[in-house]
């Protein structure tokens, strides 16, 4: 039975689970029924961070330009351009005992592409959710919904999970930016061209 979280909340992935190395991180969103004139492409992305709460470099960034961190350790699974369809519209995929010792936290976020140029924001996105699972049995872990209002972001840091001691951790963040993949790039020290 996973375990649904709201904003805020902490709760440990390997506590309960010891020998957890294969989780898979997976990102949903419905689009509304207003038309915008435009497909809504949103995508994940995961930023691998230190103690700094900063990336070490560009490669430590794993996104639709990006698949693979060079460690193994994070891998996105590729884009989806329309979010149509139940389930997971996008996935990246982690292997816990393959992260470098320097990554302490990996912030999970969700970007709308060309978000000013289409007219399109948060607000305009239903049924927002992270959700992880352990890859070996498919069984589904935690669940975090999306509820917030956003009437005017365009990016999104749904969560991270989190070393802690020898635990990883996930933590339900749930805030939203204006100014998009490049907000985030800059919140997380990535240098964007």
């Amino acid at each position: 039975m996973p375990v649904n979280l709201q904003k805020g909340q902490k709760v440990s992935l390997t506590k309960g689970n010891p020998g957890l190395k294969k989780v898979v991180v997976g990102l949903g969103w419905d689009v509304n029924a207003f038309d915008t004139g435009g497909d809504f492409d949103l995508d994940a992305a995961a930023f691998l961070l230190g103690d700094s709460g900063k990336v070490a470099g560009s490669g430590d960034f794993v996104f639709y330009g990006n698949l693979k961190h060079a460690s193994g350790s994070v891998q996105h699974m590729g884009d989806n351009l329309t979010g149509a369809g139940d389930g997971d519209d996008e996935q990246i995929k982690i292997d816990l005992s393959m992260v470098p010792a320097s990554i302490t936290k990996i912030a999970f976020t969700a970007t709308i592409y060309e978000a000013e140029a289409r007219r399109q924001n948060f607000g305009q996105v239903n049924n927002a959710f992270i959700r992880i699972y352990n890859e070996e049995n498919g069984e589904e872990m935690l669940r975090y919904d999306l509820g917030e209002d956003f009437s005017i972001e365009t990016a999104v840091v749904f969560g991270e999970l989190y070393k802690n001691g020898d635990e990883w951790k996930f933590n339900a963040i749930g805030s939203g930016y204006q100014g998009g993949l490049a907000a985030l790039c800059s919140n997380y020290g990535v240098d964007v061209e």
